[in-house]
């Protein structure tokens, strides 16, 4: 079964640091790309960052480029975001998908995690 559950997310002030997790179990990540998303209260969901199959290639989106970096473990089939800089603007739900396709769709998605950012 497979099953994506986000870690990290939390309350920080504007300037601070965050790094959420995304544990993956059914399925070894490192032979899928995978990738963060987020939404803001009121909304759409938007695309943060990718990473590939083989983690040689990370996508940014253009405005988080130098504040936020994807990576993975293998070892522990985890896929991180971390978020540095932060910023009000960045508050939202920020959730993990698998196979992201251009169109905005995944064909697995975590329940997401909350990051609240203060001013």
């Amino acid at each position: 079964q497979v099953q994506l559950v986000e870690s990290g997310g939390g309350l920080v002030q504007a300037g601070g640091s965050l790094r959420l997790s995304c544990a993956a179990s059914g399925f070894i990540v490192s032979n899928y790309r995978m990738a963060w998303f987020r939404q803001a209260p009121g909304k759409e969901r938007e695309f943060v960052a990718s990473i590939s199959w083989g983690g040689g290639t990370t996508y940014l989106t253009d405005s988080l480029k130098g504040r936020f970096t994807i990576s993975r473990d293998n070892a522990k089939n985890t896929v991180y975001l971390q978020m540095n800089s932060l910023k009000p603007e960045d508050t939202g739900v920020y959730y993990c998908a698998r196979n992201p396709t251009g169109s905005g769709r995944a064909d697995y998605w975590g329940q997401g995690t909350q990051v609240t950012v203060s001013s």
